[in-house]
Protein backbone atom coordinates (compact mmCIF):
# COMPACT_ATOMS: atom_id res chain seq x y z
CA UNK A 1 0.00 0.00 0.00
CA UNK A 2 2.75 2.85 0.58
CA UNK A 3 3.65 2.12 -2.94
CA UNK A 4 0.43 3.14 -4.38
CA UNK A 5 0.11 6.06 -2.18
CA UNK A 6 3.56 7.32 -3.35
CA UNK A 7 3.05 6.63 -6.91
CA UNK A 8 -0.33 9.19 -6.20
CA UNK A 9 1.97 12.04 -5.02
CA UNK A 10 4.15 11.14 -7.86
CA UNK A 11 1.47 11.91 -10.37
CA UNK A 12 0.04 14.83 -8.71
CA UNK A 13 3.70 16.41 -8.28
CA UNK A 14 3.59 15.38 -12.48
CA UNK A 15 0.14 17.22 -13.04
CA UNK A 16 1.18 20.06 -10.98
CA UNK A 17 4.58 20.59 -12.69
CA UNK A 18 2.88 19.90 -16.27
CA UNK A 19 0.71 22.75 -15.79
CA UNK A 20 3.10 24.85 -14.54
CA UNK A 21 4.99 24.36 -17.92
CA UNK A 22 2.06 25.39 -19.80
CA UNK A 23 1.88 28.62 -17.82
CA UNK A 24 4.64 29.41 -18.60
CA UNK A 25 4.83 27.86 -22.44
CA UNK A 26 1.11 30.05 -22.70
CA UNK A 27 3.28 33.39 -21.21
CA UNK A 28 6.44 32.83 -23.40
CA UNK A 29 3.76 32.55 -26.48
CA UNK A 30 1.98 35.78 -25.36
CA UNK A 31 5.62 37.79 -25.43
CA UNK A 32 6.42 36.23 -28.22
CA UNK A 33 3.06 37.47 -30.18
CA UNK A 34 3.69 40.32 -33.43
CA UNK A 35 1.50 43.58 -32.89
CA UNK A 36 -0.32 42.11 -35.95
CA UNK A 37 -2.05 39.20 -33.60
CA UNK A 38 -2.19 41.66 -30.87
CA UNK A 39 -3.96 43.71 -32.44
CA UNK A 40 -6.74 40.96 -34.06
CA UNK A 41 -7.04 39.08 -30.62
CA UNK A 42 -7.65 43.13 -29.33
CA UNK A 43 -10.51 43.15 -31.98
CA UNK A 44 -12.09 39.69 -31.36
CA UNK A 45 -12.25 40.89 -27.84
CA UNK A 46 -13.66 44.48 -28.59
CA UNK A 47 -16.16 42.65 -30.88
CA UNK A 48 -17.06 40.39 -28.15
CA UNK A 49 -17.22 43.12 -25.65
CA UNK A 50 -19.68 44.56 -27.72
CA UNK A 51 -21.57 41.47 -28.62
CA UNK A 52 -22.31 41.77 -25.26
CA UNK A 53 -22.94 44.85 -25.13
CA UNK A 54 -25.77 44.95 -27.64
CA UNK A 55 -27.35 41.52 -26.06
CA UNK A 56 -28.00 44.03 -22.92
CA UNK A 57 -29.48 46.93 -24.80
CA UNK A 58 -31.75 44.17 -26.48
CA UNK A 59 -32.73 42.60 -23.36
CA UNK A 60 -33.26 46.29 -22.04
CA UNK A 61 -35.43 47.93 -24.95
CA UNK A 62 -37.88 44.74 -24.58
CA UNK A 63 -38.26 45.20 -21.32
CA UNK A 64 -39.07 48.57 -21.74
CA UNK A 65 -40.88 47.86 -24.68
CA UNK A 66 -42.97 45.59 -22.49
CA UNK A 67 -43.43 48.33 -19.36
CA UNK A 68 -44.88 50.65 -22.38
CA UNK A 69 -47.36 48.02 -23.62
CA UNK A 70 -48.60 47.32 -20.27
CA UNK A 71 -49.12 51.22 -20.01
CA UNK A 72 -51.20 51.51 -23.31
CA UNK A 73 -52.83 48.63 -21.98
CA UNK A 74 -53.68 50.32 -18.78
CA UNK A 75 -54.98 53.32 -21.14
CA UNK A 76 -56.92 51.32 -23.07
CA UNK A 77 -58.58 49.54 -20.43
CA UNK A 78 -59.65 53.42 -18.54
CA UNK A 79 -60.63 54.68 -22.03
CA UNK A 80 -63.23 51.29 -22.51
CA UNK A 81 -64.47 51.31 -18.91
CA UNK A 82 -65.37 55.43 -19.21
CA UNK A 83 -67.12 54.55 -22.83
CA UNK A 84 -69.34 51.32 -21.43
CA UNK A 85 -69.46 53.21 -17.87
CA UNK A 86 -70.62 56.53 -19.75
CA UNK A 87 -72.91 54.46 -21.94
CA UNK A 88 -75.00 52.92 -19.09
CA UNK A 89 -74.69 55.77 -16.43
CA UNK A 90 -75.64 58.60 -19.14
CA UNK A 91 -79.78 56.45 -19.47
CA UNK A 92 -80.33 55.78 -16.55
CA UNK A 93 -79.23 59.44 -14.63
CA UNK A 94 -81.00 60.94 -17.81
CA UNK A 95 -83.87 59.36 -16.03
CA UNK A 96 -83.05 60.49 -12.74
CA UNK A 97 -82.62 63.82 -14.10
CA UNK A 98 -85.53 64.13 -15.78
CA UNK A 99 -87.37 63.15 -13.09
CA UNK A 100 -86.01 65.83 -11.03
CA UNK A 101 -87.70 68.47 -13.82
CA UNK A 102 -91.30 66.80 -13.84
CA UNK A 103 -92.41 70.01 -11.91
CA UNK A 104 -91.45 72.02 -15.09
CA UNK A 105 -93.22 72.44 -17.85
CA UNK A 106 -90.37 70.99 -20.28
CA UNK A 107 -90.89 68.61 -22.82
CA UNK A 108 -89.51 65.45 -22.00
CA UNK A 109 -86.91 65.26 -24.77
CA UNK A 110 -85.68 68.26 -23.43
CA UNK A 111 -85.40 66.58 -20.08
CA UNK A 112 -83.96 63.48 -20.69
CA UNK A 113 -81.78 65.94 -22.92
CA UNK A 114 -80.49 67.95 -20.00
CA UNK A 115 -79.79 64.66 -18.24
CA UNK A 116 -77.84 62.91 -20.79
CA UNK A 117 -75.28 66.42 -21.07
CA UNK A 118 -74.77 66.40 -17.19
CA UNK A 119 -74.02 62.96 -17.53
CA UNK A 120 -71.74 62.86 -20.40
CA UNK A 121 -69.92 65.83 -18.77
CA UNK A 122 -69.25 63.72 -15.45
CA UNK A 123 -68.08 60.63 -17.26
CA UNK A 124 -66.07 62.55 -20.06
CA UNK A 125 -63.98 64.40 -16.13
CA UNK A 126 -63.32 60.36 -15.03
CA UNK A 127 -62.46 59.00 -18.35
CA UNK A 128 -60.18 62.48 -19.05
CA UNK A 129 -58.41 61.86 -15.57
CA UNK A 130 -57.79 57.66 -16.09
CA UNK A 131 -55.54 58.67 -19.13
CA UNK A 132 -53.88 61.45 -18.00
CA UNK A 133 -53.00 59.13 -14.53
CA UNK A 134 -51.96 56.58 -17.14
CA UNK A 135 -50.28 58.94 -19.68
CA UNK A 136 -48.32 60.56 -16.71
CA UNK A 137 -46.82 57.26 -15.56
CA UNK A 138 -45.85 56.09 -19.01
CA UNK A 139 -44.44 59.80 -18.94
CA UNK A 140 -42.17 58.43 -15.59
CA UNK A 141 -40.76 55.73 -17.71
CA UNK A 142 -37.27 56.14 -19.19
CA UNK A 143 -36.42 56.31 -22.97
CA UNK A 144 -32.65 55.14 -22.40
CA UNK A 145 -31.77 51.52 -20.96
CA UNK A 146 -29.78 52.82 -17.25
CA UNK A 147 -27.83 49.53 -17.57
CA UNK A 148 -26.85 49.80 -20.93
CA UNK A 149 -25.66 53.28 -20.35
CA UNK A 150 -23.98 52.87 -17.66
CA UNK A 151 -22.12 50.15 -18.92
CA UNK A 152 -21.21 51.91 -22.27
CA UNK A 153 -19.90 55.10 -19.88
CA UNK A 154 -17.85 52.57 -18.07
CA UNK A 155 -16.10 51.17 -21.46
CA UNK A 156 -15.51 54.57 -22.60
CA UNK A 157 -13.35 55.30 -19.66
CA UNK A 158 -11.59 51.89 -19.90
CA UNK A 159 -10.99 52.37 -22.95
CA UNK A 160 -9.35 55.96 -22.59
CA UNK A 161 -7.42 54.05 -19.83
CA UNK A 162 -6.01 51.49 -21.83
CA UNK A 163 -5.17 53.85 -24.57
Amino acid sequence: MPRARSSFKRKGTWNKEMAERDTENMSLERQNESLPSLLGRLADELTQLFDAKLDLLKAELKEEARAYAVGALSILAGVIIAIIGFALLNVAIAFLISTLFDGTHWSPASRYGLGFVITALVYLVVGALIVVIAKNRLAKQSIVPKKSATELKRDKQWLKEQI
